[in-house]
């Protein structure tokens, strides 16, 4: 049996879990109502989960989960929640996890949270509220689901993404960084709070308060509280300041009080990634909108607000209470001042001002209409949700505000502050000069800005470095015309073949950003690039077991291909294919607007896993001989290799570096291939001896105890095995000249026949 039909058996055994990927991939689609089906085998599950809710939170094994038809086996739920899981009632929220009993997945995703609308009898407001939030910041994707159970519907739930090392790797660009969720384990009061406030150097302080979701992080966590709390004025050194700034701004337009901003200062992660900052990550919106009303003061008051304090509710919140230092900090900043009302003055004209939200209010009504009114277990009648809108309804101490009475109130109010009412700068669209970039070359980022007495641009080369601030000027010396003309210049080296970049002016009233909702968004700037053609684009190295090498985003060593441009053009990737298999060279597309600099290299992970971010292949390949193949869109093929067995961490590629032969050679990863003499370290566990090499007419095998051999030639063929015990003679006088590899339990060894 070849290696290439192994891998076509393997291929065919897991095509009803690749069917099931793709027909899960839209498990976030914002416009599709999900069916999600459990069945349990325990007739009393709901008193199962109820019992472990109130002591362990463990998980209960369900037969199988179906989501739109697809069914996975053994999967482990459980209820999930404070104040909105109640023991008495059936439609709890839930937490699906995947992997608990198996390792399986949807499309990445290894959990499933669902929310029950508790609280809000529109029944909407957590994916109205993260469908504007994901505009300005990054956060989950959330949708609608009918959920069943037993066959038994119980009812409309909001599905949200889980915030998990996915979350992250996918956002930030790795996942290993500390991860921290900032919930307190204990119920918590104005006194008990995840503010990031200082309390003391020892980290069992903070243990009620915090989870790590990282292997550590309590120090820097300890670090960050007293930095914030006591060394404020240096705050961007640690917080990602234009992230905490959006955050806050959705919290005080949109009266998101169930929040940092509210009383018990919860709900949301916060991930250092590496630009060694703390980004913030907004979580759990079922009661954004007013349906939470409690906004907190000092460390004694609930700050309760009827629905007249939250149409009204102050821009400077807790601006100088000691008990929010993320707020206190930022608020002491006049600068920081001036960009957070740029983010409300933004976010309430796109969202709110524009009706933008009704119309998307409407459209989700229309979704979940019939699913809402067979709702049986929700806590609200389906004509309080058809009146949610408009009407205030009653929840336990305090009523529930109609969701456009309260946002366009807000909005009237917002609008008639002093800080909404101050005239901005206005910044026209920036040019550069010249108009066409090179690479290497600098150029002058122009712009014509009014009433403005700072400018400065922000830009990077990389989507998850930190933006460089330099000022920009109207002094007639910064390539920007005469002084004072109101264009301002500021220059800049295109070292990349791709920057990107945003602009934000001030005066003493207001500032402006372009565009306005940068960070999140910019400009993007590129130098002229082309398509490869033959011979300028190649396959420079591969390894197809990597054991110890370099990790991917998502910290897990994985297979990769290296590719390098071998002209001296900028190559635009955009309609390049990598793939394992001749008949279907199309296989997996590079991302569109990906560039490769002239003698630049680009790592792929072919780990069959293209859900995940930014390149990681449909494929993986076969550590016992494969063939990877580059291509462009219209099938023409710019390069392939293929390759026999390979020892561990040690590459296949080229020498000279991008135009020589392919050849076994120590791993140079994304970098210029080398010579060096291939080391290979033999491991101390059974170890496998072969001699001499390259051989003749009979290679030599010393072993210990009893072993499977299998041998390979260079294309993966397998063309011998037998089980051999001690030492053994391999009979290759008929063999042709060439290189093998030779398979024996967990070694893989190279040999050379020539005659």
């Amino acid at each position: 049996m070849t290696t290439h039909f192994m891998k076509a058996l393997l291929i065919g055994a897991l095509l009803c879990i690749g069917t099931q990927c793709l027909k899960a991939q839209n498990l976030y689609d914002i416009n599709t109502l999900q069916k999600i089906e459990l069945q349990f085998a325990q007739p009393n599950w709901d008193y199962q989960m109820d019992t472990a809710k109130h002591g362990s939170e463990s998980y209960l094994m369900a037969d199988w989960v179906k989501v739109n038809g697809v069914q996975y086996d053994s999967v482990g739920v459980k209820y999930k929640g404070n104040s909105s899981f109640d023991s008495t009632r059936l439609k709890n929220p839930l937490h699906i996890e995947f992997n608990t009993y198996k390792s399986q997945h949807i499309k990445g995703y290894k959990d499933i949270k669902l929310s029950n609308g508790y609280g809000d009898p529109s029944l909407q407001r957590e994916v109205l509220a993260y469908t504007i939030l994901q505009n300005y910041m990054e956060c989950p994707k959330a949708n609608f689901a009918q959920v069943y159970i037993n066959g038994v519907y119980l009812g409309l739930y909001s599905s949200a993404e889980n915030i998990d090392k996915k979350f992250v790797g996918d956002r930030f660009g790795n996942n290993t960084g500390i991860f921290v969720k900032c919930n307190p384990i204990i119920n918590p009061t104005p006194a008990i709070k995840s503010n990031l406030k200082f309390i003391n150097n020892d980290s069992s302080s903070y243990t009620n308060l915090y989870e790590i979701k990282s292997n550590s992080g309590w120090h820097v966590l300890t670090q960050l509280c007293d930095s914030l709390s006591n060394t404020p004025i240096s705050v961007s050194n640690f917080v990602d300041v234009d992230r905490a700034l959006w955050m806050l701004a959705f919290n005080n337009v949109n009266i998101n009080l169930d929040s940092y901003s509210g009383v018990f200062s919860q709900n949301y992660y916060i991930y250092k990634n590496q630009t060694q900052r703390f980004n913030p990550i907004i979580w759990d919106l079922n009661m954004c909108f007013g349906g939470f009303p409690f906004a907190g003061s000092g460390t004694a008051s609930m700050g309760s607000l009827d629905t007249n304090g939250m149409k009204n509710f102050p821009i400077n919140n807790h601006a100088t209470d000691p008990n929010w230092p993320l707020i206190k900090a930022l608020q002491a900043n006049d600068t920081y001042k001036r960009m957070y009302v740029a983010h409300m003055r933004t976010m309430l004209n796109e969202q709110i001002v524009s009706n933008a939200y009704k119309t998307q209010y409407n459209q989700f009504k229309t979704i979940i209409d019939t699913a809402a009114q067979s709702d049986n277990n929700a806590y609200f009648t389906y004509s309080q949700f058809q009146s949610a809108a408009n009407t205030n309804h009653s929840f336990g101490s305090y009523f529930v505000p109609g969701l456009f009475n309260l946002m366009d109130a807000r909005a009237t109010y917002l609008q008639n502050t002093a800080e909404f009412q101050a005239i901005p700068p206005s910044i026209s669209s920036p040019t550069t000069n010249p108009g066409v970039l090179s690479l290497g070359n600098v150029f002058t980022i122009n712009a014509t800005i009014q009433q403005a007495n700072t400018v400065f641009v922000g830009y990077r080369f990389q989507p998850h470095e930190a933006f460089t601030k330099i000022s920009m000027y109207d002094d007639g010396q910064h390539n920007d015309g005469a002084a004072n003309d109101g264009v301002y210049g500021v220059s800049v080296t295109m070292s990349q073949a791709r920057l990107q970049y945003y602009i934000y002016a001030e005066n003493n009233n207001a500032g402006m950003f372009s565009p306005e909702r940068a960070e999140h968004e910019f400009h993007t700037l590129t130098v002229p690039s082309q398509s490869p053609t033959l011979g300028q684009l190649v396959i420079n190295e591969v390894l197809a077991d990597n054991t110890t090498g370099p990790k991917d985003e998502y910290n897990d060593r994985e297979d990769w291909i290296e590719v390098y441009n071998t002209s001296t053009n900028v190559l635009d990737l955009s309609q390049v294919y990598l793939s394992d298999d001749s008949h279907n060279i199309l296989k997996w597309k590079f991302p569109n607007n990906t560039y490769l600099e002239p003698n630049g290299f680009m790592i792929v992970w072919a780990d069959d896993e293209a859900y995940q971010l930014p390149r990681h292949t449909s494929f993986n390949m076969n550590k016992f001989g494969d063939t990877v193949l580059l291509s462009l869109g219209n099938n023409t093929l710019l390069d392939s290799t293929t390759f026999g067995a390979q020892l561990s961490n040690v590459s296949w590629g080229r020498f000279p570096n991008g135009t020589g032969l392919f050849q076994p050679m120590n791993t140079s990863y994304n970098t210029y291939n080398n010579n060096w003499p291939l080391q290979v370290t033999e491991r101390t566990k059974n170890p496998i001896y072969i001699y001499p090499n390259p051989t003749t007419n009979t290679l030599n095998i010393l072993c210990q105890g009893e072993q499977e051999l299998r041998v390979f030639d260079a294309v993966g063929k397998q063309i011998w095995q037998q089980n051999i015990k001690g030492n053994t003679q391999l009979n290759t006088s008929q063999w042709p000249n060439g290189v093998y590899w030779l398979q024996c339990g967990e070694h893989t060894k190279q040999f050379a026949v020539l005659h």
